[in-house]
């Protein structure tokens, strides 16, 4: 089981940005940057292009207000987007506030935010959508 599933089952806490039956969106707890949202299905598979292409389409239709909650409350130029699945074996996107295309360089220091910062971002995100 992975973590993510824990985190859907409740096992584990989150700061949960949104949900809906296929789907669960929550801050990265390690984030690169502040805003950093993690897309996660729910089904338990390990490789992004192992999804049915059903999925896969959905997986991008729910994160995009997401992502427009992140352009609106978070300094940066747009939202950038990645799969990277090395981590975890557990499909998932990154969602990334970034000013530059180095911002998605995930070989970079992360960041270790406060309880209060996390909380702060987690108000911010829900309240832009």
């Amino acid at each position: 089981m992975s973590v993510f599933t824990k985190i859907i089952s409740g096992e584990i806490p989150s700061y949960k940005i949104r949900e809906d039956d296929d789907f669960i969106a929550f801050l990265d707890i390690s984030p690169m940057v502040e805003g950093h949202v993690l897309v996660v299905p729910k089904k338990e598979i390990d490789k992004i292009f192992d999804l049915d292409d059903t999925l896969l389409a959905k997986m991008l239709v729910f994160a995009k207000p997401i992502a427009r909650a992140i352009e609106k409350t978070m300094h940066c130029k747009r939202c950038g987007i990645s799969v990277v699945g090395l981590e975890v074996p557990h499909a998932h996107m990154h969602l990334v506030p970034i000013n530059s295309a180095d911002d998605l360089n995930f070989t970079r220091p992360k960041k270790s935010l406060s309880k209060e910062q996390m909380e702060a971002v987690h108000t911010k995100l829900i309240s832009a959508l």
